[in-house]
């Protein structure tokens, strides 16, 4: 019987997840939580076997959760599905230690068997998208995807600098770089840019 948590910050998507995968007889759906923080708790006293989580969730996202279970708990595979189809996020998943990568649109038996391969040691993608990540090459450093994350939440090029411990020249020129590798109009539409791809 495999121990399965659901992360999902929609109610009723989560409940329908919840029921349909507790009539296999071999999925037993142990905790259904509602983001990122609310699962890691869990996991701190609770054995489980399989996650599958959502990518974009408020206090925690599926990334930041899935890079957790990666550093404390490696024996847990973690299964994506979301409606992010573009194969930045692809790649920043498999990077954190994601075994599964599915779309929300896709047939729900898609998803039982990739839990079942997944446990197995397989690694599961979507198709369309394995073949996406292939060609499609994230132009940003580390340095400046954490940077254009703080333009992301409005913070100015002098707080950006103090967070980082960088000089606030030394900020204005990753931005600068970053928007000219983006073909972006401005610091603003860099970061959105940056988003729509998944490279954040």
């Amino acid at each position: 019987m495999l121990k399965i948590m659901l992360v999902e910050d929609q109610t009723m998507l989560l409940g329908t997840m919840a029921t349909l995968l507790d009539m296999y007889d071999d999925f037993s759906v142990v905790k259904k939580a509602k983001d990122g923080h609310e699962a890691t708790d869990y996991l701190a006293n609770n054995p489980v076997d399989i996650i599958i989580t959502d990518l974009e969730m408020p206090n925690k996202t599926g990334l930041e959760l899935a890079e957790d279970v990666k550093q404390h708990y490696p024996g847990i595979k973690v299964i994506v599905v979301t409606t992010f189809s573009r194969s930045g996020y692809l790649k920043r998943a498999l990077d954190c230690g994601v075994k599964g990568y599915l779309l929300k649109d896709s047939p729900f038996e898609e998803l039982v068997d990739a839990i079942r391969r997944v446990h197995q040691g397989e690694t599961v993608v979507e198709s369309n998208l394995a073949i996406a990540a292939l060609t499609d090459k994230d132009p940003l450093t580390d340095k400046e995807r954490k940077i254009l994350r703080l333009v992301g939440s409005n913070f100015s090029n002098k707080e950006i600098a103090g967070k980082l411990f960088l000089g606030e020249g030394t900020v204005r020129n990753y931005i600068s770089i970053s928007i000219s590798k983006l073909n972006a109009s401005n610091r603003v539409d860099a970061y959105r840019i940056a988003k729509e791809n998944g490279w954040l």
